[in-house]
């Protein structure tokens, strides 16, 4: 099905347990933004033991395949020979990048990009060392494209330039350590509250800062369940509330409710000076913006730090991404560093000069209208592929905003490895970025629907994932026979 192509109709349960039924185009600005209902045992709450603990396949030891370091030989200058070898071993390795990027769909990472132009930079060490806002006494820097950059960002998150401070951090886990740290510096004594299907950098800033840590359970969506937030909230109403609200959970790509988030606390009696909010938007955090009735991540609401991943939506070679908080909070981080001339408030030292070129020069050549079709594209396309694994009879969920289709995971952890799936228990996901192609998908269903048929032969049978994707959602052998 191509891009404009008709879907078809999708039913989806509402709060009164009825079944909405949509007929028609995908319109990904007309999507009504509904929680899943939990899955419940019989006794009204789902015990931890329905849940199977699967052992956690690690991959391969690199040390087996790895590209050793050898000296040269004595007259290699005049035969060249390790610069053959070398050469060799590049070639080999650009040949099998080209086969692993075709078979890629299990992580958020756009690979539609062409930054030919900046080859002319690579030639530069270029580190942004310190304050984006200060410039160091180090001049081979990008301060200017770093603070154009944030600009953008503040105005796509509604905070005037004079009250914010960021900067452009080297991964997306950086931005959550640096917001967790802000709420830490502002309230020592508060504790992090994080939903369960946080990232798993939520839990290691609470490690690493040794902060009480408090988890929240989720719905089946995987959304934080505010009705335990608010148990969690009142039984520590001596103490600040320091909280992480996902805006795209990693396995699920869950959006949690932010004005939920923020009414339950006031509910509690947790006033604006008693709680900060990090809003981790790692992938989705730069796609909501662009659909009409999304849930709105603004720092008009009382929000402390929002941070999104550079390499994942906008597609940046490297690793990288944005950290936004307001300048009222960065003080209590910041110090004067003489051997920088510039002040000290970022988690690394030196920071990657290059970046923040990149970031630049795709959000100039796309700009917002660029990045709205980009979301139309990828929302449209994960409808598509829901749909077909549907009509495989393959279980499967996908929450509304998101581009993360989630199913039961494949018996085969070699087509696991093929198509670098990212699983987590009895599910898998596929992540459809902007340049996942309807041909991409089909090819991968084919093989799926194939491989299925020699998976479940006989008295073998496909797994229920109804306590992870929902009843509605699971095509098992049980419920199938009541659908």
């Amino acid at each position: 099905m191509a891009g404009g192509a008709e879907i078809k109709a999708a039913a989806s349960p509402n709060v009164n347990g009825k079944t909405e039924i949509w007929n028609g185009n995908f319109d990904p600005t007309a999507i009504r933004v509904e929680p899943l209902p939990p899955v419940v045992s019989e006794h009204g709450v789902e015990k931890p033991s329905e849940r199977k603990n699967r052992e956690i396949v690690l991959g391969r030891n690199v040390h087996t395949t790895c590209h050793s370091i050898t000296e040269p030989e004595v007259n290699d200058e005049q035969t060249g020979d390790k610069e053959a070898q070398m050469a060799g071993v590049l070639a080999r390795y650009r040949k099998n990048l080209v086969e692993r990027t075709k078979h890629h769909l299990g992580y958020p990472y756009n690979l539609d990009f062409d930054y030919g132009a900046l080859a002319q930079l690579q030639h530069f060490s270029i580190n942004n060392l310190g304050d984006p806002f200060i410039e160091s006494n180090y001049g081979v820097h990008s301060r200017q494209f770093e603070v154009g950059v944030l600009d953008w960002f503040a105005r796509l998150w509604e905070v005037e330039e004079t009250k914010y401070w960021g900067y452009i951090t080297n991964c997306g886990t950086e931005g959550n350590l640096h917001g967790i740290l802000v709420g830490r510096e502002v309230f020592p004594d508060g504790i992090l509250y994080a939903s369960r299907e946080s990232h798993y950098s939520v839990f290691k800033a609470a490690r690493m800062y040794r902060m009480e840590c408090v988890k929240i359970d989720t719905l089946i969506s995987g959304e934080i369940d505010c009705s335990d937030l608010r148990v969690k909230l009142l039984a520590n109403k001596d103490k600040p509330a320091i909280l992480n609200v996902n805006i795209g959970t990693t396995v699920k790509g869950a959006v949690d409710d932010l004005d939920h988030v923020i009414q339950t606390l006031e509910e509690c009696g947790f006033s604006q000076d008693r709680f900060y909010i990090h809003c981790d938007g790692a992938l989705f955090g730069l796609m909501m913006p662009f659909v009409k009735r999304a849930p709105k991540v603004s720092f008009k609401k009382p929000i402390g730090s929002v941070s999104v991943s550079g390499h994942k939506f906008v597609g940046c070679p490297m690793p990288c991404g944005v950290q936004i908080t307001r300048m009222e909070h960065i003080n209590v981080l910041s110090s004067n560093v003489e051997y920088l001339a510039s002040r000290d408030a970022t988690i690394m030292g030196s920071r990657n000069g290059h970046a923040p070129i990149f970031l630049w020069y795709t959000l100039n050549r796309k700009g917002y209208k660029g990045f709205q079709k980009d979301v139309q594209k990828c929302l449209r396309n994960a409808h598509y592929l829901k749909d077909r694994l549907h009509g495989a009879g393959i279980s499967a969920m996908l929450n509304e905003l998101s581009s993360t289709v989630v199913f039961e995971r494949p018996r085969d952890e070699e087509f696991i490895r093929r198509w670098q799936l990212a699983c987590e228990g009895n599910i898998a996901h596929v992540v459809v970025m902007p340049n996942v192609t309807i041909e991409k998908l089909d090819f991968f269903l084919n093989e799926l629907v194939e491989k299925r048929s020699t998976w479940y032969q006989g008295h073998v049978q496909s797994p229920c994932v109804a306590a992870d994707i929902g009843k509605d959602n699971c095509y098992c052998a049980q419920h199938m026979s009541r659908k």
